[in-house]
């Protein structure tokens, strides 16, 4: 068996992965069948990067468990973060994959498509009732049959606006814009007004499916995003830039990145988790008082982790049982309460007050936002992507706004080599 190197996780991801939760609650496995199976015996469950910030809380979920399910015993195996891919692919290759495994969608996937992760619908028919639909679709994937994990916890992005920019600019940060086009508009004004820039970033794929626009075929093997549409909306970026709404360095090494820029005071817009203002203000607290949010602009973007089942497990029935135990709504409440930004995955948990409720701060209007949209988010850019995939479209989307080539030849050819790339896979 070949088994392909796992893409890496995305920024958002990364954050989430120092974090850790739990969902559901227990129920006995079933078989294909819908006959009940004991839970018993001894099974490895596998975290990323939770010791020692979440060692009490782990330990606790697992004894909990275990006190619910007399007879068993589970050993946790906790991996550093770095380099946690390749350890989950020696381990795979080694035929060592644990019974549960801490997998984001994309390190899912490459384990779905050599048949070690269980189908999870043929094991669990509570899942649509369970989960939110963008957390269970993310284990879904395009010309796969089958759901590969339990959804655990969440994060989702929204925009943050920095209020002593508008004001200088002579805006109302009460009023941001809520699309690219009065993006634009209110960027203009504030860089004729200021000199201060609104908007500092350049497009990806994830901003083409947040307006709609489609990216991959249904079944998973061409990536589509070279249409009309989306060179429309890449023209809007090339004329900002070229009009000089967008700083010079936004496309080039020497650029800082937008969510920096923002936390330093030099930009007025920024796109972050529920958590991301806490951040901004450990790192600059001049900044307190002068931050708001608002919901994202166009679909709202999901960031996942998830337990997935081995395929090999050798006691099924404890290993699903105790993943859904993990991913249960009780567990994950705990968590969220104990980590700001970090949201339960679990359809129920969506109606928890204390989850929904602003207590009137800034942070706590950001969580309040955050959590509101997690019931229609959905993972934007296709796991499908690759990091080399993500080289190649960097590039392109760079020569179409700087007008090396125009959008259309700049999608065009960067469809073309990431097909190439994808058919690889």
């Amino acid at each position: 068996m070949t088994i392909t190197r796992i893409g890496a996780a995305g920024t958002a991801l990364a954050v989430v992965a120092a974090l850790g939760g739990c969902t559901l609650d227990g129920g006995g496995a079933t078989d294909p069948d819908g006959g009940a199976q004991d839970v018993t015996g001894e099974v490895t469950l596998q975290t990323w990067s939770l010791k020692p910030r979440f060692t009490e809380y782990v330990e606790g979920v697992i004894a909990d468990f275990e006190q619910e399910y007399p007879g068993t015993e589970v050993t946790w195996l906790d991996q550093p973060g770095d380099g946690y891919s390749d350890t989950v692919l020696a381990q795979a290759a080694a035929g060592e994959l644990p019974d549960v495994t801490n997998l984001p969608p994309d390190f899912a996937l490459t384990l779905a498509r050599e048949g070690l992760l269980t189908d999870l619908t043929t094991v669990d028919d509570t899942l649509e009732d369970t989960y939110v639909p963008g957390a269970l679709a993310a284990y879904r994937y395009a010309g796969l049959e089958g759901t590969f994990g339990f959804p655990w916890y969440l994060t989702t992005d929204l925009n943050y606006w920095n209020t002593a920019m508008f004001q200088e600019a002579g805006l109302d940060a009460g009023s941001p814009p809520t699309s690219l086009d009065e993006l634009v508009a209110q960027a203009r004004i504030m860089h004729d007004a200021t000199g201060g820039y609104l908007m500092s970033r350049k497009p990806g794929v994830g901003d083409f499916a947040a307006a709609g626009i489609p990216v991959l075929s249904d079944d998973g093997t061409e990536l589509t995003f070279n249409s009309p549409e989306a060179a429309e909306l890449l023209d809007v970026y090339r004329d900002a830039y070229a009009e000089g709404l967008m700083p010079d360095d936004v496309l080039t090494d020497a650029y800082l990145g937008n969510s920096q820029l923002f936390a330093e005071g030099k930009v007025a817009w920024s796109t972050g988790g529920g958590n991301f203002i806490n951040s901004v203000l450990e790192t600059n607290p001049a900044l307190e008082g002068q931050i708001t949010s608002s919901p994202y602009m166009g679909a709202t973007p999901l960031y996942v982790q998830g337990l997935s089942v081995s395929n090999t497990s050798t006691n099924l029935p404890t290993a699903v049982a105790l993943a859904r135990f993990v991913t249960n709504a009780v567990n994950q409440e705990a968590f969220s309460a104990e980590v700001p930004g970090v949201f339960p995955s679990t359809a129920a948990s969506q109606e928890n007050p204390d989850l929904a409720r602003s207590d009137g701060t800034p942070q706590g209007d950001a969580k309040a936002i955050a959590f509101s949209n997690l019931t229609t988010a959905r993972v934007l850019q296709p796991v499908e992507i690759s990091e080399a995939m993500t080289t190649v479209i960097n590039q392109q989307l760079a020569a179409a706004i700087t007008g090396d080539k125009t959008s259309a030849e700049a999608l065009d050819a960067a469809v073309a080599e990431c097909n190439k790339l994808l058919a690889d896979q």
